[in-house]
């Protein structure tokens, strides 16, 4: 479970502003020199983030630490109340790098009426040992959140964006069952993510002169836990 940095991991920089801003970012988007295309059909994106007892994750994101590490089942569709088939994603980050270690999981971990210790049951059944091994050790589910996903990439296909919006988030914590009825209230944000391999970083740097948002810190799963948390 190191997190030396593998020879395939990219560069990530992100971007936040307002929901009201996403017009204009797409509109920049559309008309950048780099001729950026929609790399792939728009989607809804599920998550449920799973952490130790004690929030590890949660705190090492928090403190801005060199290396940090996420783990969380992933899976599409507009049905964030079914999980259906997807992953269980490890993503880790260590400074600007980021990447992710994927289990798949081919059948949907959920049954009408199962709670968290089935669909956990159902989830490990499914993953290889050092799948099950990061579930074991990240047991607590947290948060479930779910978003609206573009999917941009530039002419020469080395800088992918993504925009996120519609997102809604909730609580899991000390829930026998998955809470898919009692959102908690999320600020109205758009977030654009920029992804490149290390050899474009002047490549993407020239690319984001104009952009009208800022640079800014932040994770979806430290922000809405720290709502969570204020409660």
């Amino acid at each position: 479970m190191s997190l030396r940095v593998p020879d395939g991991a990219r560069r990530e920089i992100k971007f936040v502003a307002p929901l009201y801003e996403s017009d204009r970012i797409r509109h920049w988007l559309r008309l950048h020199r780099a001729a950026f295309k929609t790399a792939y059909p728009d989607r809804w994106v599920n998550n449920v983030y799973f952490d130790t007892h004690g929030y590890t994750a949660y705190a090492e994101n928090l403190s801005g630490g060199s290396s940090r590490t996420k783990v969380r089942y992933r899976w599409y569709g507009a049905g964030a109340d079914t999980p259906g088939p997807g992953g269980l994603e490890i993503k880790q980050k260590r400074n600007s790098f980021g990447w992710k270690l994927r289990f798949p999981v081919p059948e949907a971990p959920y049954r009408p009426g199962a709670g968290w210790n089935e669909i956990r049951r159902l989830l490990e059944a499914q993953l290889n040992p050092e799948g099950r091994l990061w579930l074991r050790s990240n047991p607590h589910p947290v948060l479930l959140n779910r978003y609206y996903r573009e999917y941009y990439v530039n002419a020469e296909g080395r800088i992918r964006v993504t925009l996120d919006t519609r997102q809604a988030v909730w609580d899991q914590r000390k829930k026998a069952m998955p809470n898919v009825t009692q959102r908690i209230d999320f600020p109205s944000l758009v977030t654009m993510e920029m992804k490149f391999d290390r050899g474009d970083r002047d490549l993407a740097s020239r690319l984001v002169q104009g952009l009208p948002v800022r640079l800014s810190r932040y994770s979806k799963y430290t922000t809405g836990v720290g709502l969570l948390r204020d409660r």
